[in-house]
């Protein structure tokens, strides 16, 4: 992981016109930026072209980044505007059949080691990924990224007492989920032994 130095030269020299250092950057931060669109964002080829997107907005933006405050909280939340930039022009409804199609076998592949080992179960990773959008974006923020609350909010420009309320949410949700799948164990259990 970077310190806030590191990216702080990579920054000037990018703004400089250093391509390299902006490859520098994008080699630092791209394993968390697409690790978090490819939570939000089902479909990997519309996965990977939010992710084109953001690094083109970074390029377009980095001038107006505050280096006095930490860099990758700046660009999650240039990444979530991105997030919903994409759900707003509807690129989801345009894939719903290859999404149907790929889904599946793309959460598979995907996140079967690192990810599903962050979250402890595939099972716990697959209902989060049922979660509705705006749940699932503070679990992946806090829980995967390991954000503090305080910078969730910031990342997606919400108050705090709203990042607290949807991670309440979120982990009743998951709670009540995995208690019907426990009585749904019991019940099967109990027909198998009658």
């Amino acid at each position: 992981m970077k310190h806030r130095d590191d990216y702080s030269q990579l920054i000037e020299l990018s703004l400089a016109g250093s391509g390299e250092a902006y490859g520098e950057l994008y080699e630092a931060t791209i394993r968390d930026v697409y690790r978090t669109v490819r939570f939000l964002v089902s479909e990997p080829l519309n996965a990977e072209d939010v992710v084109q997107d953001i690094y083109i907005e970074l390029h377009r933006s980095l001038g107006q980044y505050d280096q006095s405050r930490d860099f990758r909280p700046w660009l999650m939340g240039l990444v979530m505007r991105q997030i919903r930039a994409y759900r707003r022009k509807g690129w989801k409804h345009l894939q719903v059949i290859k999404k149907a199609e790929h889904t599946r076998e793309s959460v598979e592949y995907d996140f079967a080691g690192e990810v599903a080992d962050r979250l402890y179960s595939r099972e716990l990773l697959e209902t989060v990924n049922r979660l509705p959008f705006k749940l699932k974006q503070v679990i992946i923020l806090h829980y995967l990224q390991e954000y503090s609350q305080e910078e969730v909010a910031a990342i997606l420009e919400i108050p705090l007492g709203t990042v607290k309320s949807r991670i309440h949410a979120a982990l009743q949700k998951l709670r009540q989920k995995r208690q019907a799948d426990i009585i749904r164990i019991r019940k099967v259990e109990d027909i198998h032994e009658s």
